[in-house]
């Protein structure tokens, strides 16, 4: 897939910005904090619905709009899949609430026109992004890395989102119920109704979570044994917090060793879930929350049986968040058929000379992909004069010429 078009109104910095978007690779070329970034995370925000940079997304509205009672951000593109022309539009309304001239936000999705719910149109437009803060994923805490498993999953597999979504809900209840016991006393048994509400679309998660980061490990492997020359062999260590893999009682496994989880069907792990969720009852009682699953999840990476979580150096951990990302793109595509749109922010300066070759060159491979720089010197010519550049400066963008030449300005 690939955009054609993307409008934004009162989105961070742009006041309203409307662009064609060619079919090949932009550059979005600029000093910092001029709107770039900003750019790539309207277009991820069309994908997740989520910005990568803020859970809250209120800030996402332009700042002087955002002083008025009633201020609207609007983000639309058009874009084209095997099946056709598309059309995705994202409402964020902030509304006057209260008597105290207070301010809620309300979000609406239109997809080809029609309200869809967040679970009902992500995945309709697919996008990868990588930015620097996004060493995050492995240098970060637990919850970074599920947050970057869910955000990847929601966009591809099909009900992940809603399983997600009732998970949480499901999550919700069975904590304040646990509070209550534990504050409180009352029959244990009042926990049944919500261990089976928490187990079923848990169990899908944790299912989803067991291919999925099998088959991302595969692609991304060779892809990071390339970059680090043949020095380095990555892997992706899963630890779910109620591991179907292990009888209860087991001792944990040492994070190096590799456990196969591939052959567990979801009922399998539904049923050992619920099992385990019992015999734990008392002890998450005492508590008062729930300590076994998805929610507690762990990934860790490691390069040649290191974690780079704890050890890795700068260079290792951008090496095999790049890695990741590029195998993201193809995992997007063999599971949905689509390419996804690749937005990479400054990815280049982290790369000596041969490693943005192979880089460049990947990115012949994909339909569509945007790169923001600050120094366009990091580019071969070649590369350059066979890529649209667009100039980004405080919210508008600059359309030039192959060669340089500024002749289009879009504000």
């Amino acid at each position: 897939m690939y955009l054609t078009r993307i409008s934004l109104t009162n989105f961070r910095l742009f006041a309203r910005l409307d662009l064609e978007v060619p079919r090949r690779v932009i550059l979005l070329v600029g000093s910092n904090a001029q709107g770039k970034t900003s750019l790539l995370e309207a277009i991820y925000f069309l994908a997740a619905f989520t910005s990568f940079q803020t859970h809250i997304d209120r800030q996402l509205v332009n700042a002087v709009a955002a002083r008025e009672p009633l201020a609207v951000a609007r983000l639309v593109a058009e874009y084209r899949r095997r099946d056709g022309a598309h059309r995705l539009e994202v409402r964020l309304i902030l509304e006057p609430v209260g008597p105290l001239n207070g301010q809620r936000l309300r979000k609406e999705i239109l997809l080809d026109g029609v309200k869809r719910s967040v679970a009902e149109a992500i995945g309709h437009f697919n996008a990868v992004i990588f930015v620097p803060q996004m060493t995050q994923i492995i240098e970060g805490a637990p919850e970074d890395r599920r947050r970057y498993l869910n955000l990847a999953l929601a966009q591809t597999i099909p009900g992940y989102a809603s399983a997600l979504t009732e998970y949480t809900q499901a999550l919700a209840q069975r904590n304040a119920l646990l509070k209550t016991l534990n504050e409180r006393g009352g029959d244990p048994t009042q926990l049944d109704f919500w261990d089976e509400a928490l187990v079923c679309p848990g169990a899908k998660l944790i299912r989803a979570r067991i291919s999925a980061i099998q088959e991302i490990e595969a692609l991304a492997r060779p892809i990071h044994y390339a970059l680090t020359r043949g020095q380095e062999i990555l892997r992706l260590s899963y630890q779910p917090a109620y591991d179907p893999a292990r009888p209860n009682g087991q001792i944990a496994l040492r994070l190096e060793t590799v456990v196969d989880r591939s052959g567990l069907s979801e009922e399998e792990i539904r049923n050992g879930f619920l099992e385990a969720l019992g015999q734990a009852r008392s002890g998450e009682i005492a508590r008062g929350v729930t300590t076994l699953g998805p929610h507690r999840d762990e990934v860790r990476f490691l390069a040649n049986q290191i974690d780079l979580g704890d050890y890795g150096s700068r260079g290792q951990v951008r090496t095999a968040l790049l890695a990741l990302k590029l195998a993201e793109v193809a995992w997007m595509q063999q599971k949905t058929g689509e390419w996804p749109v690749l937005l990479l922010d400054e990815v280049m300066a982290e790369l000596d000379r041969q490693r943005r070759a192979d880089l460049l060159a990947y990115l012949e491979t994909l339909e569509q992909a945007l790169l923001s720089t600050t120094d366009l010197s990091l580019f071969t010519q070649p590369f350059i004069e066979q890529t649209e550049i667009w100039h980004v400066q405080a919210g508008t963008v600059n359309l030039f010429e192959k060669g340089g030449k500024e002749y289009v300005r879009d504000s």
